[in-house]
Formats: C-alpha cells, structure tokens, sequence
C-alpha cells in the first residue's frame, strides 16, 4: 500500500502543537484575508500529500474528501505529474508570456481544444479561476458591445473584482459594493430551499418562467445584457445540482435574445462529475467556458474556451500576463490530463459518486442532522439542519462535525452553502474504495457524537 492509499493515522489530537505554532506566525506575519483559523475549525498546517492523504506537520495522517479545494483530481503528488515538473523545471522554468511561448503552451493548447465540445475551440490560457473569469467577462464585452450581466443566486465565480461582481453572496459583495460591475441575479434551482417550492424539476421549470419574463418584460429593469454565467454544478453554494433541462432552457433562452452563455467549470471540469465537464450532462455547450483547479491537478493554470465567433474580438496585446501558459504548469497539465486518461478517472468519478451518494443517502436515513443529500459524481454534499421541518440551518453544528471527523482522520472542512451549513466533499478521483468506506465510518461517528450533544444541550441553547 502507498502513502495515498492510507487509512487515518492519528499521533496527537489536531490541531498539534506544531500546526498551532505555525498558525500563530502566519496571524502574525500575514493579511487577516489569508487564513482561516477559528474553532472549532482550527486547520492542520500540511506538510506531505499523495494519492488521498494528507500528512500534517506534527505526523498524523488523513483522508482527504476536499480534494484541497477540488483541485487534486489524478491525486495529491500524482508521479507522473510530479516527474512532469521536475523534467520542465530542469529545462526551461519561464517562458516570456505573450511575446514567447513555449513548446508545452503549444501542446497544452492544441490537447485542450480537441478536449472540449464544439463549437468551443480556441483557447486563452490563465493562472487562477478568478483571472478565468476576468478574461471571459470582457470576451463578452467586446463580442457583444454590451457591459451588464446575468448570474445566479447561490452562484460563486472567485474573489478578483470580476468575480465578486458575478458571485451572489453578500458577505463577499457588500465590502465592495461600490466598485462592482453591473449584474442581476436571478434564481436557481436550488428547490431545498427555493420560494418557489416543488420538485427539483418544478422548481426549475419556475426559475426558467422568472427568468424568461425577466427577459421577455420591457420593464423588468434589465437591459444591455453581454452574457448570462453559471456554474453546472454550483459549488460554494453547497453543491446544487440543475436538473439538466434548466441548462437546456438557459440555452435557449441567451440564443433567442442574442447573450452569451458562460459555464464555470472552475470546478466540475476534468471528470469531477463523472463527464469530463459538467455541462455535458445536460447535453449543453456554452459560448465560453472557465476552467482550472482540476486541470493540472496542483499547480496554478486556468483557462477560458470559447467558440471562434465569441474569441475573435480579441487583437494583440489588449490580455496578456507575464505567467501565461507557464511552461511548469502546462507541463503538470499536459501530464495530468494524460493521468486522468490513463487511470480512467471520468468513469470512476461516475461510479464512486453513484456509491458515495447512495452510502450518504443511507446516513441520512439515521441521522436527522442531515436535511439533504445531493451532488453529481464525485462532488458529493449533506445539508445539516437542526429540524427536518422547519429546514434550521445547523452551521454551528456542521463546524463540530467537521472538527470531530479531523480528530479522526478524515478531512473535510470544505463547508459552504448559502448558511454555511452544507459540508461538501470533493476528494480525489483516486480515492481508495477503503478510503470511502472508512470516511463513511468517521463522518457516521461525527454525525452521531454532534447530535448527542444537540440532545444534551438545555433547550434555551438550541434555540
């Protein structure tokens, strides 16, 4: 058994004394933005990853279900990915960006294109998702002369200016409120906790009416609209699943008042969902498309896609950053996209989802914490309520879970949702079926430690 292949291995209750050494120099020596260190989450300080464990500086080992971020999906210090940089590295580490490419942007180019569905086949490469975003908002701009936009509530596109104006949280617009562009959010199919109420599909029927007269009405306020973005799957906001006519009904929506269709699959991209992008479930392909994270597996590269008609705007010099097509990272991405070939990664992703998704159902059937189970491949989540009818976010009650599991050795302190009540699992598409089995046994122990101390605590404190 490798490293990554792991079972927990726990040598002193996390956080150690070394994570909380470290901790306190990074509060210290670092902006208040860059760390979240609050209990009961305290985070471990990393020190080694492969595979899907984790290894702490003070020794313990973990499972890993974040995927740190989604990101590790050929595995944490994939060989192949790993020997892929050390070889680029030892041969050329920068090239000139804009002015001077290197062999590896050519390649990574050329795979990255005969990867996508058509009609999207030309390629700007970037560094982070949020600079992604950045490049696919002004590619509307200039291939429509329009400058506002449409988003989804629940709906998240990263924290650069362009991605604060499209995400739909306030927590992360409102400090900024009086620099960000101009967009509309509008609802999403999120029918756990829609005003809409029914059905998925009913909800999502309803959500399509709203927008279409929002469209449709010339005194709904909208105007000037570029390009309408959305993520397949939504991700900070707790894993929501569309039924795959929404996308569908969005599509045919933008063609019939001229508006660019935007995917972010930041995070579904890659076979995360079981297709190697999320859009495909539902049979769509969008005028433009963001991608990353998963796309090298650990190293940063990020990319928009977009049909030839939509990218043509675009003349010489008008985006450019000195990191683009770094040739150390789109060697990790040639390796790891060959990785996830090799490994038949997208299959698996879909497989293991359907057991990880039926294995949570089956926790949710003896633990009334959980409100509801959803996702799609290997992105997987639970909402936690404190009463099943009443739908009471139970954040403060996710926050302990996340902590009970870390003392355990499974780490999953990806928490997120429009409450902060959903835990969201993304582990790495090489996840061992052991490794599930036993996160399944640590997450089941969590939930039951939680809610006995829920049924312990005075009534005045629940409420």
């Amino acid at each position: 058994m490798t490293f990554g292949e792991a079972m927990p291995e726990i040598r002193v209750t996390p956080p150690g004394p070394q994570s909380r050494a470290m901790l306190a120099k990074l509060q210290r020596n670092e902006s208040a933005a860059s760390l979240w260190a609050a209990e009961p989450e305290t985070p471990i300080v990393w020190a080694r990853a492969q595979g899907a464990c984790i290894e702490d500086v003070d020794g313990n080992v973990f499972i890993d279900w974040t995927g740190g971020f989604s990101v590790a999906v050929a595995g944490h210090g994939n060989p192949a990915i790993v020997a892929a940089i050390q070889e680029q590295a030892g041969r050329l580490l920068h090239a000139q960006g804009v002015l001077n490419p290197s062999d590896r942007r050519v390649e990574l180019s050329e795979l990255l294109t005969a990867l996508v569905p058509r009609p999207l086949e030309v390629v700007h490469l970037t560094t982070t998702g949020s600079e992604a975003i950045d490049v696919a908002m002004k590619t509307a701009v200039l291939a429509t002369g329009r400058s506002h936009f449409l988003a989804f509530q629940d709906g998240y596109h990263g924290k650069g200016l362009a991605g604060t104006t499209l995400s739909a949280n306030r927590k992360f617009r409102a400090p900024f409120a009086s620099v960000l562009g101009h967009v509309a959010h509008l609802p999403s199919p999120y029918a756990y906790r829609s005003p809409f109420g029914g059905t998925p599909d009913e909800c999502a029927d309803r959500c399509l009416a709203y927008i279409t007269d929002l469209l449709d009405n010339p005194a709904s306020g909208v105007v000037d609209v570029a390009a309408m973005i959305i993520e397949p799957v939504q991700g900070n906001g707790g894993w929501i699943v569309p039924p795959p006519h929404f996308l569908r009904g969005l599509r045919a929506l933008c063609d019939r008042h001229g508006i660019l269709l935007i995917f972010d699959e930041i995070i579904t991209g890659f076979g995360r969902t079981g297709r190697w992008f999320g859009g495909q479930h539902s049979g769509v392909t969008p005028d433009l498309m963001t991608c990353g994270k998963g796309m090298a597996s650990g190293m940063p590269i990020s990319a928009v896609v977009g049909t030839r008609d939509a990218m043509r705007h675009w003349t010489p010099m008008l985006q450019t950053s000195t990191f683009l097509g770094n040739p150390v990272c789109a060697a990790a991405a040639i390796a790891s996209l060959a990785e996830i070939e090799r490994l038949g990664l997208v299959d698996r992703a879909a497989r293991m989802g359907e057991r990880f998704n039926a294995a949570l159902r089956a926790l949710a059937a003896r633990h009334p914490l959980i409100g509801e189970v959803r996702g799609i491949g290997m992105l997987q989540g639970i909402e936690l309520v404190r009463d099943r009818a009443t739908k009471e976010p139970a954040a403060a009650e996710a926050a302990k879970v996340a902590a009970h599991a870390l003392r355990n050795g499974l780490h999953i302190n990806n928490r997120g949702g429009r409450l902060g009540n959903v835990l969201k699992f993304s582990p790495p598409l090489v996840l061992t079926d052991a490794q599930l089995d036993r996160g399944l046994a640590i997450l089941d122990d969590a939930l039951g430690a939680v809610e006995a101390e829920m049924s312990r605590a005075p009534a005045a404190a629940r409420t």
